[in-house]
């Protein structure tokens, strides 16, 4: 039942900068769905260990930054140590760019940042699911599909990228 995640994998995996307190940190993370188109709603599932949490719980804000397959070696860096007892921006030559909406950084090696604000907690003592609405979006215009990771466990990644289109049969009034 654990392997489970190796084929309903929730996405990218995705670098969550916070900020709080006069401290900013990163950390990896591979739970998240969107849950809503608009406003847009996205949902994080944070481990209530991890440093961020408690963070992101205060602040009530963050930035999913979307890292691409050259930080891979750094997404899974930032995921064995604690923010803590480092500075993951310094450690791993991230360079945190100011948002415009929130005070968590952006990452400029990222190829997109989504400024999230909390826009429901009514999951994250039960669930740590925490819902933010994405406020400001910062995307770069290339590559239009980037090679992004995701995570199936055990250390292993899949790489997407790869475009495979079927305008001709897609309908959207049959979304939803």
């Amino acid at each position: 039942m654990h392997q489970v995640r190796r084929y309903l994998e929730p996405g990218p995996i995705v670098l969550v900068s916070s900020h709080w307190r006069g401290r900013s940190n990163v950390m990896t993370l591979g739970w998240h769905v969107v849950l809503e188109f608009s406003p847009s709603l996205v949902g994080l599932m944070i481990a209530q260990g991890n440093h961020s949490f408690g963070m992101i719980r205060a602040s009530r804000e963050c930035v999913i930054n979307l890292p691409t397959t050259a930080l891979t070696d750094t997404v899974v860096r930032i995921g064995n140590c604690s923010g803590a007892t480092t500075d993951k921006f310094a450690a791993f030559g991230l360079t945190p760019e100011p948002a415009s909406a929130v005070a968590a950084p952006l990452i400029r090696e990222c190829h997109a940042c989504f400024e999230c604000r909390l826009h429901d907690a009514a999951l994250v003592k039960r669930y740590n699911l925490f819902v933010f609405e994405v406020v400001k979006a910062h995307v770069a215009p290339s590559p239009k599909h980037p090679q992004t990771l995701h995570y199936t466990g055990d250390g292993v990644f899949m790489v997407a990228g790869r475009t495979i289109s079927r305008k001709s049969l897609f309908r959207p009034e049959m979304l939803g």
